[in-house]
């Protein structure tokens, strides 16, 4: 029997948060706009690590999602997104407020395996670039060849962006994810701004949040 500390990142009240680029207002183009840049905030992040003979099935049955396997793999479904970061290793974004109880539905599925389970949904956020030119500004913001033609949908990678580092994935055939530290977040929209003024790139921020008001639920808990 395993005793787990878990911490749900959601007030039990509904509480406005604040995303890593709540400062930064909305940037229109004077011209046509053949880019567009908009934050998801607010999400749920979660590593998942293990073995992939240990988590497949868990995986599977509690998310409805094929655990990727294949290096640079990313998997879409209805609960959320699944990529490959490692052999052991895995980054599950769901809704906010999904990742706690999927968290919790996942250690009891996977009882007393060798696994680790981390939210780390507070020091990531989501950027998305779309549009007929958003292959060239990332081409223009990193290291690693972003050319649609050896960049499938469906591939994910950690690279170099600009002087920090990102998750790279390709979602659409014109849409492109960014995975970034919270840190870094707004060097990178500073950058992506700058490189796609060009195309006349169009920036939403993302939309101030408020959690739903329910239960409280237990900081710790016996997972059996």
């Amino acid at each position: 029997m395993a005793r787990v500390a878990q911490f749900d990142p959601h007030p039990v009240h509904g509480a406005a948060t604040q995303s890593p680029l709540h400062h930064r207002a909305a940037s229109k183009p004077s011209g046509d706009s053949r880019v567009t840049l908009v934050e998801h905030a607010f999400l749920d992040h979660l590593v998942l690590r293990g073995e992939p003979q240990v988590l497949a099935a868990s995986v599977r049955a509690v998310l409805g999602l094929e655990l990727p396997v294949e290096p640079q793999r990313l998997v879409i479904g209805e609960t959320g997104s699944l990529q490959w970061l490692s052999p052991d290793e895995w980054l599950l974004i769901v809704a906010a407020g999904e990742g706690f109880g999927l968290q919790r539905e996942l250690r009891e599925a996977l009882g007393d395996s060798h696994f680790s389970i981390v939210d780390v949904s507070g020091g990531q956020t989501l950027l998305e670039l779309g549009g007929e030119r958003a292959a060239d500004v990332l081409m223009k913001s990193s290291v690693y060849d972003v050319d649609p033609r050896a960049f499938p949908i469906g591939k994910g990678v950690t690279s170099v962006f600009a002087k920090a580092t990102a998750v790279i994935r390709r979602v659409g055939e014109e849409r492109w994810e960014l995975v970034v530290r919270r840190s870094f977040a707004d060097y990178c929209l500073r950058w992506l701004l700058d490189a796609g003024e060009e195309y006349g790139i169009d920036y939403r921020p993302a939309k101030v949040a408020a959690t739903t008001p329910r239960a409280a639920v237990a900081d710790t808990e016996t997972i059996s």
